[in-house]
């Protein structure tokens, strides 16, 4: 498509250190965005592609190879846990990750909130792949993986915390950083005329430094117009988008 020339060309000859590339790269090591709890519902309604043992702690990557460990990070209290990536599945975009009940319950994730980091751990890094934590119930799902044995207790008795979205809670979409000001603007004003957001307004140019012009969207305080944002700039052309919080 034209539009998607002409945006690719803007960012090809204009951007620099960018966080967010548009066409160019993947998420691939990093990523900041809300996790998709699994539930047999959700297979059953087809929101999910593949069934996933709700009574184990199994990932779903699809920006990663499988059997690639992952950090998952709940930035809130900083818990975290490493798992490998269990198996590709088809989840709604507008999450980073698919995970199952135990592992929310793991880290200590809000249900309503389930804001996370994601991580992958490569293995010439400090981290290693045998402080990945598996355990023995997925041999039931993958037998070539190793794994060590765990007990889980009793998952029904456990409770997500249900707390309302707190109003000082902000959240942010990374659209991208740009080295020239005048990509930056130029994409702002494609955005506001091509999109229908919650607010043109949200689009925001932040010049953190010398040729960093930071395009965001955002605050908002309620996760469903984020998402809806999100979903739109995605099919605008956008592959990475990292969510950010301010609270």
């Amino acid at each position: 498509m034209k539009f998607k020339l002409f945006l690719t060309l803007i960012l090809f000859y204009s951007c620099a250190s960018t966080s967010t590339n548009y066409k160019l790269k993947k998420i691939s090591h990093n990523s900041l965005g809300f996790a998709y709890i699994y539930s047999n519902d959700e297979f059953i309604n087809k929101n999910v592609s593949k069934k996933f043992d709700n009574t184990t702690m199994q990932i779903s990557s699809n920006y990663v190879k499988r059997g690639t460990s992952l950090k998952i990070i709940n930035p809130h209290n900083k818990k975290n846990i490493i798992l490998k990536n269990t198996k590709h599945a088809d989840y709604p975009e507008f999450y980073n990750i698919l995970i199952t009940e135990p592992v929310a319950l793991e880290i200590g994730l809000d249900k309503n909130i389930p804001y996370v980091e994601v991580i992958e751990i490569k293995k010439n890094k400090s981290f290693k792949a045998k402080k990945a934590k598996t355990y023995i119930e997925e041999k039931t799902v993958n037998k070539k993986a190793p794994v060590q044995a765990v007990t889980i207790s009793n998952i029904s008795k456990n409770k997500f915390k249900n707390k309302n979205l707190n109003k000082k809670m902000r959240f942010f979409i990374n659209i991208g950083t740009f080295y020239s000001l005048n990509t930056a603007k130029t994409l702002k004003s494609k955005i506001i005329k091509d999109l229908e957001l919650s607010d043109s307004n949200i689009i925001k140019i932040k010049s953190k430094k010398k040729n960093q012009n930071e395009l965001t969207s955002g605050p908002y305080t309620s996760i469903n117009l984020m998402k809806n944002d999100y979903i739109q700039l995605k099919k605008f052309g956008f592959e990475q988008l990292d969510i950010k919080l301010n609270d």
